[in-house]
């Protein structure tokens, strides 16, 4: 597919926020019964359900910049002709982000989201390239993500990308108990 990726600001959290970031969940990972603390077993969701992200409370990127100071951050956008298929939210170096750890060296992967006419056609894969050398061209060693118990294809997607699960939080949302926090990381070569 033939893609044109553009950097932008935290201007364009609107246009971002125009991407669905929902998605069927189907599937689930459950930790494994006496396992390690990132065993993960995956499994059928009897009853399948619609999670939408931006549907919970300030949890929109247009409402980000009410709740951080996006002013660092950066969007890459992926476009085919006039139709934005997709981008992933950038951030690094600023120190009121508990997710980049204190760490100079440390980039991390705010958001990424495909429209649902775009998934699965390589989209992603080239977004996370690109994210790949942004984070490259800023001095970073890693890139960090995290996604959910509930978001089987973003884990499954990540892991392909060569991504390793280094932490596995029960309890990270108050508010969803039922969702597994995971965080992944990937040296950048």
């Amino acid at each position: 597919m033939d893609l044109e990726l553009r950097e932008a600001g935290a201007e364009d959290l609107v246009g971002h926020a125009a991407l669905s970031i929902a998605f069927e969940v189907d599937r689930v990972l459950d930790l494994a019964p006496g396992g390690g603390p990132r065993d993960l077993i995956e499994r059928d969701q009897p009853d399948p359900w619609i999670k939408d992200y931006d549907a919970e409370e300030g949890a929109s990127p247009s409402s980000w910049p009410v709740r951080f100071d996006t002013s660092s951050w950066r969007i890459l956008s992926a476009w085919h002709g006039q139709e934005r298929a997709g981008g992933v939210v950038l951030i690094a170096g600023d120190p009121g982000i508990d997710m980049l750890e204190d760490r100079s060296d440390l980039a991390l992967i705010w958001d990424l989201r495909v429209a649902p006419a775009f998934r699965g056609r390589g989209v992603g894969g080239a977004l996370l390239r690109a994210a790949l050398d942004w984070a490259r061209s800023r001095g970073c060693r890693e890139l960090k993500v995290e996604t959910q118990t509930i978001n089987v294809a973003a884990f499954r997607f990540y892991e392909r990308q060569g991504f390793e699960l280094r932490a596995v939080n029960p309890g990270a949302y108050a508010t969803l108990p039922d969702e597994i926090q995971l965080l992944l990381y990937r040296p950048i070569a």
